[in-house]
C-alpha cells in the first residue's frame, strides 16, 4: 500500500482536483463481458448512455458508430445524434411539450429516435402531433416490470390495447419497454435471477396482448444492470438497456453485479488537512465532486460518501469518505474497525469510488483517462443537462 502520493510520471500531479478519471481498461473489459454474456443469451445489447453522458464511451458501448443506444434527457439525445448515432430510444415518458424537440431532433440528424409512453392521454398528443407533423413517431409502450415506478401493468389488456389503437391512429407502435427497477434493492443472486425472470415475463405477456389484439411488437425491450448481470434465460427478448454495468459504482458492488475491482470511475482528489484528534483527513472533493448520494447506506455495507483508494486504486482499509461537507471531504475509518489510520500528508493525492456514478458523474464535465495509475492524456468530455 502506498502513502498516497503518486509518482510524478504518472501524471496525475498535473491535473486539478477535484476531477474525474475513468479507467479505460476496466471500461472496456466490463462492456466485453456483458456482451459476451447477452451474446450467450443470444439478445442484443443497446447500452443506456445515461450513465456515461459521453460519446467516446459510446463508440466503445456500442455494436457500431451509429448505435443502437438508450437516453434518458434529450439533451443526451441531441448529443448523440450530433455525433452520428442514429438509433436511439429515449427511455423516459413523453411529455407532449417535448414533442416538438423530439421532432427536431429526427429532422435535423436523420435518427431514429423512439419515444415511450404509458397512458391513453399521451398516446393521443403523439398521435395528434404526428399527424399535424407528418412524422409518424415511433413508440414503446412501458410496462411496469415490478411496481417500481411506472407503466402499464402487463395483466391490463384493456389499457395496452387502448394505447395500442390511439397510436396506430397517428405513430408507430414499435413494441414495448420495461425496467425492473425493484431488482436494486436486491442481493441474493436467486433473488436476482427471479427478478430478471419476472421482468422477461413481464414483457413477453404484454407483447402476447398487444399481438393478439391484431397490434404489431416487433421490440420487446428489457434492461437494469441487476436483471441483465444475473438473467440466465431471454428468449422472447429482443433487446436489453443496461449502462451503470459499463462504469459500475459502490451500490452496484453492494448488489453483487460488479465488484470493487470493476469499478472503473473514481474522483481525483488532494489532501488539504487533518484534525487528528477526531481521526480526520480532510480533503478538496466534498459533496460537489462525489454528488450526495447516499444510496449504501441502506446496503449491508454503508460506504458512506464513497471508499478512498491510493494512486493506484487499491483501497485503503475501511478508510471511507465518513461526512461530506460542499467542498469538503472527511475520511475516517469507517466506526468499528481495528484498521490504522493512513499517513496522508497534506498535499497527498488519493482517488475515491463513487456511491453512484450516475450522481457523481453529473458533478463533472469531462474524464481524464487512465489505465491502472497512469494517466493517458486523453480526456474525454461529458455532457450533462436535460
Amino acid at each position: 500500500m502506498t502513502d498516497g502520493r503518486i509518482r510524478q510520471a504518472d501524471g496525475f500531479e498535473a491535473l486539478e482536483t477535484p476531477c474525474l478519471l475513468l479507467d479505460s481498461d476496466r471500461l472496456k473489459a466490463n462492456i466485453a463481458g456483458m456482451r459476451a454474456h447477452l451474446d450467450r443469451l443470444g439478445v442484443s445489447l443497446r447500452p443506456h448512455l445515461k450513465t456515461a453522458k459521453s460519446l467516446d464511451v459510446a463508440r466503445i458501448a456500442m455494436v457500431g458508430t451509429s448505435g443502437p443506444a438508450t437516453v434518458s434527457t434529450l439533451r443526451e439525445a441531441e448529443y448523440f445524434a450530433e455525433g452520428g448515432v442514429r438509433d436511439l430510444i429515449y427511455a423516459v415518458g413523453i411529455a407532449p411539450q417535448k414533442l416538438d424537440r423530439v421532432g427536431a431532433i429526427r429532422r435535423r440528424w436523420g435518427t431514429d429516435l423512439a419515444i415511450v409512453l404509458d397512458s391513453v392521454e399521451q398516446a393521443e398528443a403523439v398521435a395528434g402531433w404526428s399527424r399535424r407533423a407528418g412524422d409518424t413517431l415511433p413508440v414503446l409502450i412501458e410496462v411496469d416490470a415490478d411496481g417500481h415506478r411506472s407503466g402499464v401493468d402487463p395483466r391490463d389488456a384493456d389499457r395496452l390495447v387502448a394505447i395500442g389503437r390511439v397510436l396506430a391512429a397517428g405513430a408507430t407502435l414499435r413494441g414495448v419497454l420495461l425496467h425492473a427497477g425493484d431488482s436494486y434493492g436486491l442481493s441474493d443472486p436467486a433473488a436476482l435471477k427471479a427478478a430478471a425472470e419476472a421482468e422477461r415475463q413481464a414483457a413477453l405477456a404484454a407483447a402476447a396482448i398487444l399481438r393478439e389484439a391484431g397490434l404489431p411488437c416487433p421490440v420487446v425491450s428489457v434492461g437494469s444492470t441487476p436483471t441483465a448481470r444475473y438473467a440466465d434465460n431471454l428468449d422472447g427478448i429482443t433487446e436489453v438497456r443496461a449502462g451503470v454495468f459499463m462504469i459500475g459504482d459502490l451500490f452496484q458492488a453492494g448488489i453483487g453485479s460488479c465488484t470493487i475491482d470493476d469499478i472503473a470511475l473514481s474522483v481525483l482528489t488532494t489532501v488539504i488537512g487533518h484534525q487528528r484528534d477526531k481521526g480526520w483527513i480532510i480533503t478538496d472533493a466534498g459533496w460537489m465532486a462525489l454528488s450526495r448520494d447516499r444510496g449504501t447506506a441502506r446496503q449491508a455495507v454503508d460506504q458512506g460518501y464513497g471508499v478512498a483508494c491510493d494512486g493506484a486504486g487499491q483501497p485503503y482499509p475501511d478508510l471511507i469518505v465518513r461526512d461530506a461537507n460542499q467542498e469538503h471531504g472527511i475520511l475516517a475509518l469507517r466506526r468499528g474497525s481495528t484498521a490504522t489510520l493512513p499517513d496522508l500528508p497534506v498535499g497527498a493525492r488519493l482517488r475515491i469510488l463513487p456511491n453512484h456514478a450516475c450522481a457523481t458523474g453529473a458533478q463533472h464535465d469531462r474524464y481524464h483517462v487512465i489505465t491502472g495509475q497512469t494517466l493517458t492524456g486523453a480526456v474525454w468530455p461529458r455532457i450533462n443537462g436535460w
